[in-house]
């Protein structure tokens, strides 16, 4: 028997490759199925089951085109209503794989569909359980995103995670493995650890949810409160991976066309497309495209494309690093966006030197901004982190405009006079100049390294604020 999880970064999210005895089992699968397809033949097995946590809002998953190209049986929980063919199972329902066994555990909660899957080794002993989002690293899964679809409040199917986590899951022995499907950043939860595997025993002694005194009532306080809007792509997603999609190869063949410099202006002004430009953002702020949008690939770029793109078939133009088209369509249909209709052959440096207009972004150091935040008072700065992030520390005279919620908020930064924007180190400031700049707004100066460089910068210690206590 082999477990292998399988991390990725950008989305925080693990699916599970398992073998024995020449089958093999899919967890939570990734859009793009090749890199499953390789291990199986380098293995010399064969994929007979992908098992689904829960139709999942983070990300589009990859059974069904995994299905068609092995054959493999999709298995979800019980409640689950896919529109193509699956084995929905039965509460502790169990699937022989080679030598080993794998039971379904019904854990409604996430959502009414969640189930988390038991291992069980050669001998029959539980071996590691794979939570899906019912339980993570640190946290639970958050109790919100199936309340239109369970015509259920969130404190309701929070009730039903409660009794699932103490029925189903902490019954297991403490030295059972635990392997969430998801780690910190993700949107599925509020609390996640940066470790992504763990087990049932340590779980239970350091998970705010898992408590032994916890009441029902104190742990659906703890798990709602604080809770922040998930961002808009997540119906969608849950919409595709119960509906169905396009093939990966599909999207990928469309994504990749190459366009010369007069055809890919040809379809910006055509087709209305959204131009994404996914360069490093310090080489963005310097020259781009007129009302380009920066999201940079080597961040957490898929999430952050879900989170602003409001329309997840937003026909795009990408801008990329050459040799990075096919990485970046791939990241992008992880999360739905599949409506890539060409990029640029050569990149931004092809455009520029086709002698087309370009635009521009005012970046500075943190040592000038400080400069000028010492001498020129009373300038406007926003930052535009998370709430925790600023409520953490920040500068006393800083707006809080988070990135996230940028469209929902656009009408609050100011369009006729200068201000500076920063995250915590320049990747997110640069996405919000970005959008600013498309919208009309020409008074931006982005601060580059963001917060951390700030602190270090010289502003006096009297000017930051420690949680809610100037210092």
């Amino acid at each position: 028997m082999k477990v292998e999880q399988i991390y990725t970064g950008c989305l925080a999210q693990g699916a599970y490759y398992i073998t024995s005895e020449g089958e093999a089992a899919i967890v939570d699968p990734l859009r793009e199925i090749q890199p499953y397809l390789d291990k199986a033949a380098k293995d010399g097995v064969k994929i007979k089951y992908i098992f689904e946590t829960h139709f999942h809002a983070d990300f589009v998953s990859g059974h069904l085109d995994l299905a068609r190209a092995t054959g493999a049986t999709i298995v979800y929980g019980p409640t689950a209503k896919p529109s193509f063919e699956a084995h929905v199972a039965k509460d502790n329902e169990t699937f022989k794989l080679g030598a080993v066994n794998i039971k379904l555990l019904h854990t409604p909660g996430h959502t009414l569909e969640s189930s988390c899957y038991l291992l069980q080794d050669e001998q029959g002993k539980d071996n590691a359980v794979f939570t899906g989002d019912t339980l993570f690293i640190g946290d639970v899964g958050r109790p919100d995103l199936a309340q239109k679809a369970a015509n259920m409040t969130q404190e309701e199917l929070a009730a039903l995670l409660f009794d699932s986590l103490r029925n189903k899951v902490m019954p297991l022995a403490d030295d059972v493995t635990v392997y969430p499907a998801h780690g910190e950043g993700s949107a599925c939860g509020k609390n996640m650890s940066k470790e992504t595997v763990s087990t049932i025993g340590m779980q239970k002694r350091s998970n705010y949810a898992l408590r032994a005194d916890m009441s029902k009532d104190e742990f659906i306080k703890e798990v709602t409160d604080g809770l922040l809007p998930p961002p808009v792509y997540f119906p969608m997603n849950v919409q595709m991976n119960k509906e169905g999609y396009d093939s990966i190869n599909d999207v990928l063949k469309r994504g990749t066309m190459p366009l010369s410099v007069d055809a890919f202006e040809a379809a910006a002004n055509e087709t209305g497309a959204l131009i994404l430009d996914t360069r490093n953002p310090e080489h963005f702020v310097q020259a781009f495209i007129p009302n380009s949008i920066n999201i940079g690939i080597d961040g957490t770029f898929a999430p952050w494309v879900g989170a602003l793109i409001p329309d997840i078939k937003q026909t795009v133009l990408l801008v990329t690093e050459p040799g990075r088209e096919e990485e970046t369509v791939i990241r992008m249909a992880r999360v739905g966006y599949d409506h890539v209709i060409g990029y640029l052959e050569g990149g931004f440096e092809a455009w520029r030197s086709a002698g087309k207009e370009t635009d521009r972004i005012e970046s500075i150091s943190a040592f000038e901004f400080a400069h000028r935040y010492n001498t020129q008072p009373g300038i406007e700065v926003i930052d535009v982190r998370r709430p925790g992030e600023y409520n953490a520390g920040h500068l006393s005279s800083a707006k809080n405009l988070p990135l996230d919620y940028i469209n929902e908020h656009m009408a609050s930064f100011p369009k006729d006079k200068t201000f500076y924007l920063h995250c915590a180190g320049g990747y997110r400031s640069v996405i919000a100049a970005s959008i600013l700049k498309s919208r009309g707004y020409e008074h931006m100066v982005n601060i580059a390294s963001g917060f951390s460089a700030i602190k270090e910068s010289g502003i006096a210690a009297a000017q930051y604020v420690s949680g809610e206590t100037i210092q």
